[in-house]
């Protein structure tokens, strides 16, 4: 009998390989390495010298976030999509993942370090899901559809997707993760660390960035290839009141954003204020419903030139130390009489 991703169960033959294409992803995630030591975050010092009180609240908030979204993410990866995504050729590129999100924490943590020398003001940093309403908000956000929730009340802990209803939950949860907080929460965060760079600061911040920005989108990537999966195998699952839910999710995404756009921006900054936000935010939402095969909602664009660069994979910025395209391992020779 042939088994479907969401069987329960524990598969460990690699051999035949079901799903070639998640190993695939696995092997290009490890050519994707970097250290947060490669980072230099010397110049950012002198940066936030320069900063507005508005600015320097902004980035305080922004860092404050970064030291918590990620640890969500990783512990939704080894406690629910790991246990649940049936696929040994999975599990490897999801293992790398919890690889990458503990190099981002890292990142983040030396980003607090730097970025906030009065101890006091890292450990309220660090406790800003408690301290900050506007994270707290987000928080909240990813705990009732991560969480096993049903819409009414929270319900036990999936344990083993026997049921439809089991996978449906399952699905809320993986979509959540991509869609909501890979896909929104941290490219709205993202913006604003582009907006800097776009007048030529934060150059250190920019370039650690650059390489999570790139590995998110490649966890994303996957987590929308395994539903893509799912939906071939399963097709009853994603019907009319599904496609509700995950709009009804975006939406309120979307808002909990917005929340703490108007946290971050207050009155507004010079090329940066909740109205842009609101309207990228709802651009990307409709990226992600479509990406998914349902209806987008907003028909919203872009406002942010500066965020059009960050579709290309292999952007290398002027304001770089390095190409953000960096890989390592790369095997062949090069010629340095070629011409380029």
């Amino acid at each position: 009998m042939t088994q479907n991703l969401l069987d329960p169960g524990f598969e460990l033959t690699l051999r035949p390989m079901r799903y070639p294409d998640f190993y695939e992803r696995y092997r290009d995630a490890i050519k994707n390495t970097w250290t947060v030591e490669e980072v230099d975050l010397h110049s950012d010092v002198a940066d936030l010298a320069k900063l507005s009180p508005d600015e320097q609240h902004l980035i305080g908030r922004l860092v404050a976030f970064f030291a918590t979204g990620d640890s969500i993410v990783a512990n939704n990866l080894v406690l629910t999509l790991y246990k649940h995504i049936n696929s040994p050729e999975a599990r490897l590129y999801l293992s790398r993942q919890l690889f990458e999100e503990a190099v981002h924490v890292q990142f983040y943590l030396t980003l607090l370090d730097t970025y906030l020398p009065d101890h006091d003001d890292r450990a309220a940093a660090f406790a800003a899901v408690e301290n900050i309403p506007s994270i707290r908000e987000k928080a909240e956000f990813c705990f009732k559809w991560m969480a096993a929730f049903d819409g009414t009340e929270e319900v036990d802990q999936l344990d083993r997707l026997e049921t439809q209803a089991d996978r449906r939950r399952f699905l809320l949860n993986l979509i959540c993760f991509a869609a909501c907080i890979e896909g929104l929460f941290f490219y709205g965060a993202f913006a604003y660390v582009y907006w800097f760079r776009s007048r030529g600061l934060l150059h250190g911040l920019a370039t650690g960035t650059n390489w999570v920005f790139r590995d998110e989108t490649m966890h994303m990537s996957f987590a929308f290839d395994v539903v893509d999966t799912v939906r071939k195998e399963e097709p009853e699952l994603f019907d009319d009141q599904l496609q509700q839910q995950v709009t009804d999710m975006l939406r309120e995404a979307v808002e909990a954003e917005l929340q703490f756009a108007r946290d971050l921006c207050g009155d507004g900054l010079p090329g940066m204020n909740t109205e842009s936000m609101r309207q990228y935010l709802e651009c990307v939402a409709d990226q992600r419903l479509t990406r998914l095969g349902f209806a987008p909602v907003y028909g919203s664009e872009n406002p942010f030139s500066f965020m059009e660069l960050q579709g290309v994979q292999e952007l290398t910025n002027f304001f770089e130390r390095r190409p953000s395209a960096y890989q390592v391992a790369v095997e062949g020779t090069v010629d340095l009489d070629e011409d380029f």
